[in-house]
């Protein structure tokens, strides 16, 4: 989980939803916060870090210890803001009453799950009015990029007409097209705010491959940050990062 590619992802990720949440509320505002799919906690540690009261919830063990090892070794004040419960994305309901959360963080689940928009809609009544979805899923749009970058042609054919792909780990998941979604958050009342995309240029590095020197990944971060707010090229990222905003 500290290969290029997760950390180039983490990052931007941060960096959006920081801007996203100095936009909407004053600052030095504790939120409550819902982070579905936590895996190893990075994005929550990083939110309770700068004060905000985070929930996580994750139904995958292995990522869930990993998630409670990295809390136990932050600082009591910081331990105390965060909670972990043992669950998925479909069981917000059971777990929290509606309006509960000013910012609820739905990051790499979407293309795992069978029912998405069923799921999605669960996660907008976790938010108060106002309040913030973030959502990263995989690009539907760019998947023949992989592909045809790595010069598998066959694959990258498929692609174009194809809603799936086969991930690292040797999983067939879905990915999710930006026009759909944004159809989607319109209809579950929190309609699409703002969107980047993630992973324009660094997608393809090698799992083991290894991090540059401090300056040259400083460069290569600002590259990819710019490339995400900017079309065409964000159009073509790996990942897209899409805020939607609640309704009052």
């Amino acid at each position: 989980m500290d290969g290029l590619r997760n950390i180039v992802r983490q990052e931007l990720v941060a960096r959006q939803l920081e801007e996203q949440i100095a936009a909407r509320y004053p600052v030095g505002q504790r939120l409550r916060v819902l982070d579905v799919g936590m895996g190893q906690g990075t994005q929550a540690l990083r939110l309770a870090r700068a004060g905000h009261a985070v929930t996580g919830i994750e139904s995958d063990a292995v990522m869930l210890d990993a998630a409670r090892e990295a809390l136990a070794g932050e600082p009591d004040g910081i331990r105390e803001r965060v909670r972990l419960v043992e669950g998925d994305g479909r069981d917000t309901g059971v777990h929290f009453l509606p309006g509960s959360f000013d910012v609820v963080l739905c990051h790499g689940v979407l293309m795992y799950a069978a029912e998405p928009d069923a799921m999605l809609a669960g996660l907008a009544r976790m938010l108060a009015p106002g309040g913030l979805l973030s959502l990263l899923v995989r690009n539907g749009d760019a998947l023949a990029m992989r592909s045809g970058l790595a010069g598998d042609w066959a694959g990258a054919r498929t692609a174009f007409t194809s809603d799936t792909y086969t991930n690292r780990l040797g999983l067939t998941v879905r990915a999710d097209r930006l026009d759909a979604l944004t159809a989607t958050l319109e209809g579950i009342n929190a309609p699409l705010h703002t969107w980047y995309g993630v992973r324009v240029f660094t997608d393809g590095a090698a799992e083991d491959a290894a991090l540059p020197a401090d300056e040259e990944m400083r460069q290569l971060l600002a590259a990819e940050d710019r490339a995400g707010r900017t079309d065409p090229y964000r159009r073509v990222a790996a990942l897209l990062h899409l805020c939607g905003v609640r309704r009052a």
